[in-house]
């Protein structure tokens, strides 16, 4: 374990499984204490186990992060075991593959917020409490490549809507509150081998062609590979990397 980011106290949002999970994995192993937060109740059991992986003091806590009154009640329970939380990555999102003519308008704005609305939130409770305790901190959020490329054969206008606006709100935020010592950058994955891109290849083994064929480097991402990034943009190493937006796409937008 190194101490990259030892003596922090990380959240990490959408943390009870898949990418988020293996994020903050990454961030316990460079010495953070960590909360993972999801709206799912399993997410206990993956704190439990990734403390005893990493050796690292680490908290559950249940919140739906559209919802102010319940982001902050996680928050408050952080704080109480772990401390004000000065590093956050904030990866909890919903994906939505229903056709522009079909999703209904009620579909459509719940995707957004989550994915939209739920990053302001969530961002904004936890800067709210670091300029009230006087501190500095990190914030990476997790947009998408398609917030910026209109990736095919799947049909997405909500959810490519919603991150785009992820990345635009991350850039926004970023200049408005560095002055205040928080700082914001995000991350914008590809194609990466999730619980729900794995189906792609074993049900559609189409449409994974067709990604692969947009891919230079031929295959998904490797969970793991999200989290050295994750802990970079936390980090003081990046002090100076303020308000981007870093594509990790095996080279698809690159095309």
């Amino acid at each position: 374990m190194d101490s990259t980011l030892g003596g922090r106290t990380a959240l990490v949002t959408g943390g009870g499984r898949g990418l988020g999970l293996a994020m903050a994995e990454a961030v316990a192993r460079a010495g953070a204490r960590v909360a993972l937060l999801d709206v799912r109740d399993e997410v206990h059991a993956a704190a439990e186990q990734l403390a005893a992986r990493t050796g690292t003091e680490v908290v559950g806590v249940t919140a739906d992060v559209t919802d102010e009154a319940s982001v902050e009640a996680a928050l408050a329970q952080v704080e109480e075991s772990l401390g004000v939380v000065d590093a956050l990555v904030h990866a909890a999102g919903v994906a939505d593959t229903t056709s522009a003519l079909e999703i209904t308008p009620e579909r459509f704005r719940r995707i957004v917020d989550i994915n939209l609305t739920g990053t302001f939130v969530v961002c904004r409770a936890v800067t709210r409490r670091l300029v009230a305790a006087g501190k500095k901190g990190s914030v990476v959020t997790i947009a998408s490549m398609s917030g910026m490329r209109v990736n095919r054969p799947q049909d997405q206008a909500a959810y490519n809507a919603s991150k785009a606006g992820a990345a635009q709100l991350t850039k926004s935020l970023a200049v408005e509150w560095l002055p205040l010592g928080v700082r914001l950058n995000s991350i914008s994955p590809g194609y990466f081998a999730s619980e729900q891109t794995l189906e792609v290849p074993r049900d559609r083994p189409e449409q994974f062609a067709e990604w692969m064929a947009h891919t230079p480097a031929g295959r998904m991402g490797e969970p793991d590979e999200l989290g050295p990034l994750a802990v970079y943009l936390l980090s003081d190493a990046s002090a100076y990397v303020v308000g981007q937006s870093i594509v990790i796409d095996g080279g698809y937008t690159a095309l």
